[in-house]
């Protein structure tokens, strides 16, 4: 599949360079762990015209993450499943879930590498997978990769930009880890098109969530200078106070930091952490202020 600069999500802003609060606010999706009770609790308080993602654990396995896409497609649901590379045993289980997928109608997947400590099969990497997936005749309109801004603490720069080129030949559209600095993430976005990488870029960022959980989960997650920082706050009190991380300061300064990039952000990707009530309530509180429909 080749680059492209449009993925076909709803409400989706593709281009370069300046986009408006607006238009980041109507672009959010959410990103759900297959936990027991996800099914429910994203019926309960989530749209079904926002898209989503199912995130794929080491523990629950490859099975869960797809069992849950294809039980919230039934509902209704936009929904990409997170494909890890380093879970998959061979060639014939990539079919197998193609062919499942493709036969929920599900048209959108994430692919990752994963973090097996040793590949199940010969997949060690989310880009030997996307070749797998082109050579199975994969049905996918939209297929995702992961961008690090700030980096990947365990890879060398190098080695990241030249992967992430080689997997844009494969993919639509790239998602961020998360990263709390705004002009970080969209100079980063810019540095990708400079490098001819055409896709559009959706930044990933935590959605309203406590602060100590994000903190944590940060700082195990992000592999960059934002979560280096947070570890270096764990014993601050305005971290351990027992707040809610407001996303929407972030998301105002991506919006501003983008009127004067070169970079394609496309939309928001938001981790919501299973705090699906909440995230909810923030982006309809968003729409709200904005006069958004």
């Amino acid at each position: 599949m080749s680059s492209a600069l449009s993925t076909g999500l709803p409400g989706e802003r593709p281009g370069r360079g300046r986009i408006e609060l607006a238009d980041l606010v109507r672009t959010m999706g959410y990103e759900v762990m297959p936990f027991r009770s996800t099914e429910e609790s994203v019926a309960a308080h989530v749209p079904t015209d926002v898209p989503l993602t199912v995130t794929t654990t080491e523990a629950r396995g490859i099975g869960a993450t797809v069992d849950l896409a294809v039980r919230l497609r039934g509902r209704g649901y936009d929904v990409a499943p997170h494909l890890a590379a380093r879970q998959f045993t061979g060639e014939d289980e990539v079919a197998a879930v193609v062919e499942r997928l493709r036969a929920a109608g599900i048209g959108r997947v994430f692919v990752i590498g994963g973090d097996a400590p040793r590949p199940a099969g010969p997949f060690p990497d989310a880009l030997s997978l996307l070749e797998a997936l082109d050579r199975v005749g994969h049905p996918f309109s939209d297929v995702g990769i992961g961008g690090y801004p700030e980096g990947h603490g365990s890879i060398d720069p190098e080695l990241m930009e030249r992967a992430i080129q080689d997997k844009a030949a494969h993919a639509t559209r790239v998602v961020t880890q998360i990263c709390f600095k705004a002009e970080t993430i969209v100079d980063w976005a810019a540095e990708l098109t400079a490098r001819g990488v055409g896709l559009p870029v959706y930044v990933g960022m935590p959605g309203p969530v406590n602060r100590q959980k994000l903190v944590r989960i940060s700082a195990g997650i992000g592999l960059g200078q934002s979560a280096r920082f947070l570890r270096k706050q764990r014993g601050l009190w305005r971290f351990l106070l027992p707040r809610t991380y407001d996303p929407t300061r972030l998301v105002r300064r991506l919006a501003a930091a983008s009127h004067t990039s070169t970079g394609a952000i496309g939309g928001l990707h938001i981790f919501t952490f299973n705090e699906l009530e909440g995230t909810e309530k923030w982006r309809r509180g968003l729409r709200a202020r904005l006069g958004i429909d």
